[in-house]
């Protein structure tokens, strides 16, 4: 088994058909698995073998699934890095997993810390002048087009996405290819993914959704991806017009966007479907979706951890509100604190099994052991069940801020917030946001003496951290509410009960 048999089959039976369409550029599968195996075979001749990890710190180019295949194809392990990150973050995913190799571009080249990173050996320009590193172009121009995947043991590690976890720094959810090959087939499956169509992608490459939901379920299908760097609305919009694009994917901030704009002067008829997923859709946007479109936006529920797809709504009958019912060959309960599953009607926690359950956390046994018992993956989020197996998301017992369907950890933007000198106590915390879901929100106390104001705090975040993690707003406090041993009750700063 190895993911990459997916592009390599494609190009078997479709190697004229379009693969990639980016910026005017059109890549055939024939072509694209050819790049690919040139660039394996580059690799293969720099020293990358079978479980060495290679990151991919790149934003939505035709060189993330180049790279991205190439790896697969050798056995190594897909590394992705968000591409909003700095230095620091950079340091760490890098770090954690031991990158041998690094693959971005001129303009992230900065934010990777090569002098502490022993690990790593190569660094990879895929786009941008190259300097004193390697040139992607060059290595695919000089590799031999001859190379045929590796055969992998289904439980091969294949890709490590990192995810934030209830403690400390993020965690690397270790995919295996049995994850990734089965789970991208059933996201293709009950989105009725087929040949002649052209799926839209401009969510982040280095995300789940991105990653399996989207770009590998459309190989997995011979399907075309139409791919932008980000979502601009207007560029998406024309894009379905130029290319007759057949399934959009996005998250339920962008739904909502799209349901403001005038759309009238495109000609959106070649749309057949719409997904959402990684943030509760609001049931009136929904409807307003459904009204104006005529097609309900099909709702999901996963995470990093579960390849991502677990639940969907729905393959026969949409139950507005709800994320669905269990995904094929895959078992979802309510379940007590103890693990016992609770009938319809009651909250519990969400669990879930399944072929689409990650390996583990790399490098990290404890944590692993604490998220997967008994077969069972606990997912951290409350949920509930109605009588006709339809499951609802209602809270997370994690301490998570979903800001845009990014998810954003307290703690780690509080460690950042605490080596400001004037900071003497952080609480980081979401706050309900029409739009964007959460947004993330600070509550500072400072030190005597200490002067500080909420722009300079923001900058100070700014240039430490993703734009996403950044808080929207910082308040400042002179104590901040706690318990009696001590522990800051952030339930009193987002004002719940």
């Amino acid at each position: 088994m190895n993911i990459a048999k997916n592009l390599e089959r494609a190009s078997l039976y479709f190697p004229e058909k379009p693969a990639l369409i980016f910026e005017g550029r059109t890549y055939s599968y024939g072509e694209l698995n050819g790049r690919c195996n040139r660039l394996a075979n580059a690799l293969r001749a720099l020293g990358v073998n079978k479980g060495d990890r290679v990151g991919l710190f790149l934003p939505n180019i035709p060189a993330f699934p180049m790279a991205y295949f190439a790896v697969e194809k050798l056995g190594a392990i897909a590394v992705s890095i968000n591409a909003m990150s700095k230095k620091r973050e950079v340091n760490y995913i890098a770090g954690d997993s031991g990158c041998k190799v690094v693959f971005t571009t001129s303009e992230l080249r900065k934010e990777v810390p090569v002098e502490e990173l022993p690990a790593l050996e190569k660094i990879i320009i895929a786009e941008g002048e190259a300097g004193n590193d390697l040139d992607m172009e060059a290595l695919i121009s000089a590799g031999d087009g001859d190379f045929r995947s590796l055969d992998m043991d289904p439980d091969d590690p294949a890709a490590i996405l990192y995810t934030s976890g209830t403690t400390g720094f993020p965690k690397g959810a270790t995919l295996t290819h049995r994850n990734v090959v089965t789970n991208s087939a059933t996201a293709g499956n009950h989105a009725g993914v087929r040949p002649e169509d052209r799926m839209q992608l401009f969510l982040p490459l280095f995300h789940c959704f991105g990653q399996n939901f989207i770009m590998n379920s459309a190989f997995a299908k011979c399907a075309t991806l139409v791919l932008h760097r980000r979502f601009e609305p207007e560029a998406v919009l024309q894009a379905v017009v130029d290319h007759r694009v057949t399934m959009l994917f996005a998250v339920p901030t962008i739904f909502i966007h799209l349901l403001n704009m005038d759309t009238s002067r495109y000609d959106l008829s070649s749309l057949r479907y719409f997904f959402t997923a990684a943030a509760t859709m609001p049931r009136e946007t929904a409807l307003q979706w459904k009204e104006k479109f005529g097609i309900p936006a099909c709702e999901g529920y996963g995470l990093t951890e579960c390849s991502p797809h677990s639940l969907y709504n729905h393959d026969y009958r949409f139950k507005h509100g709800s994320v669905g019912t269990p995904v094929e060959n895959v078992d979802v309960i309510i379940a007590d604190e103890e693990g016992n599953e609770l009938p319809p009607g009651e909250q519990g926690e969400i669990l879930v099994r399944g072929p689409n359950v990650m390996k583990g956390y790399w490098g990290k046994p404890e944590e692993t052991e604490k998220a997967i018992r008994n077969g069972w993956l606990h997912t951290g989020d409350i949920g509930k069940m109605d009588e006709e197996g339809y499951f609802f998301i209602t809270d997370r017992l994690k301490d998570m801020i979903n800001a845009a369907g990014f998810n954003v950890y307290p703690n780690e933007v509080e460690q950042v917030l605490y080596q400001h000198p004037a900071v003497q106590e952080a609480a980081v915390y979401g706050m309900a946001d029409p739009v964007r879901g959460e947004t993330v929100h600070a509550s500072i106390v400072l030190k005597d003496g200490m002067q500080v104001g909420e722009e300079g705090l923001i900058e100070f975040c700014r240039a430490n951290m993703s734009a996403y993690k950044v808080p929207r707003k910082i308040i400042l406090t002179r104590e901040l509410p706690k318990s009696p041993t001590g522990k800051i009750l952030k339930r009193i700063l987002r004002g719940d009960q």
